[in-house]
């Protein structure tokens, strides 16, 4: 049998329902599937490929790595790993790194660390985390508890106890939970899968504050938000407030599966040998890909690139709005933006996308309502023009019938 969209169904456990296109080859911020079809990538693999397929700093990285080393336990540390923490600590707040292979991990490894810095500085009573409704923090049993979509978390029996939620931007409703017996406070600093909906400056401020008066930590999920995807390195940069632990994966191998928690020396310090671990954390080969990501998105020109290629998308939607009246709203910062659909199309963004893909676009959702757009942090400006022009027609498709 061919590896086709049939071979899913006969041998994949069926909880995804992948499209019939199979892209088999890339470059840059294009996509070419098994029947030579071109697309345009403005999804990024849900943006994780910032900078785009097969970008030759990064297929060299992994090339020269591949003839040297490719696997070691933690047993022993390795260069590739050493070089990349030594970068994550001096381009941000943080003092100590923890490699993990992928956001749920980096996720998990942030909530334990928070519960036993509790438990060692305060005690067992100092156990609740609050984080959101409509976060995302990953697909472990524990972080799909900790975020705020209950559809996700329901299903699997009990679930981690001592985990709240509160609104979004509501101050209130989060001073009506938080005490002296919370020992973190987990947050996006720009809800992602939860409708693209960015933090107001009261708001980001005003959680740091509450932690800092009930002695609670503050977990940064910068999962998607992260290496460069705002147009700063890490979104926190550009919101004025400063985590205690910060989450990264995504964008962070440019496609190479990894992740990272980020933290202060403080902290780090109750995350004692045999606490916590990962058989592939540290990967040579991962981490060797995340650093030639890493120093590539780490560059002025490309952070700036990124705003600008932002107000060149918004205002290619906007126009597209302008003639089709489809969107409420067109949301985000840097490259991860959200279109709102109107109330006229309510839960139709998966229709959007499908006739995107006809015309040979990949994009996003989030949620019912919602189209998202994650591309490369490099994407050329014509690949922004056409495929702006291919999402046009795909609206038209369905505006019209």
């Amino acid at each position: 049998m061919s590896a086709n969209r049939e071979l899913f169904d006969h041998v994949m456990v069926p909880n995804y329902s992948p499209s019939a296109v199979i892209p088999v080859r890339g470059k840059g911020s294009r996509v070419w599937d098994q029947n030579n079809n071109e697309l345009i990538d403005f999804a990024g693999g849900i943006a994780v490929s910032c900078l785009g397929h097969c970008h030759p700093t990064l297929v060299n990285a992994l090339k020269e790595q591949g003839e040297k080393i490719w696997h070691l336990s933690n047993v022993m540390t390795n260069e590739p790993a050493l070089r990349l923490a030594k970068k994550l600590v001096d381009n941000t707040f943080a003092e100590k790194v923890y490699f993990a292979n992928s956001g749920a991990e980096s996720n998990e490894a942030a909530l334990k660390l928070a519960r036993r810095w509790a438990l060692d500085n305060y005690g067992e009573q100092k156990s609740q985390i609050i984080a959101f409704k409509q976060g995302f923090h990953g697909r472990t049993f524990f972080t799909v508890t900790v975020g705020g979509q209950a559809a996700y978390s329901d299903g699997f029996g009990p679930k981690p106890g001592d985990v709240v939620h509160a609104e979004y931007n509501d101050l209130d409703s989060l001073k009506a939970l938080i005490s002296d017996n919370t020992c973190a406070v987990v947050m996006e600093p720009l809800q992602g899968e939860g409708g693209i909906v960015s933090p107001t400056d009261e708001f980001a401020k005003g959680v740091r504050e509450l932690c800092d008066q009930h002695n609670a930590l503050l977990i940064y999920d910068e999962v998607q938000t992260g290496v460069g995807r705002t147009g700063e390195l890490y979104a926190y940069m550009g919101l004025g407030v400063t985590p205690d632990i910060l989450t990264t994966a995504k964008a962070l191998g440019g496609g190479f599966p990894i992740g990272a928690m980020l933290t202060t020396t403080d902290i780090a310090k109750h995350l004692k040998i045999g606490t916590h671990g990962s058989t592939y954390g540290g990967n040579p080969l991962a981490c060797a890909v995340a650093e030639a990501a890493f120093d590539t998105v780490n560059d002025e020109s490309v952070l700036q690139g990124v705003k600008h290629r932002e107000q060149l998308l918004k205002s290619g939607l906007e126009k597209i709005n302008e003639k089709y009246q489809v969107f409420s709203q067109i949301r985000g910062k840097g490259l991860l933006i959200g279109a709102v659909l109107n109330d006229n199309y309510q839960g139709r963004a998966k229709e959007f996308l499908n006739a995107a893909m006809v015309q040979g676009l990949m994009s996003l959702v989030a949620g019912a309502n919602i189209i998202r757009f994650t591309p490369s942090l490099v994407i050329p400006e014509e690949d922004i023009a056409e495929g702006l022009a291919r999402f046009e027609r795909a609206v038209a498709t369905i505006v019209n019938g």
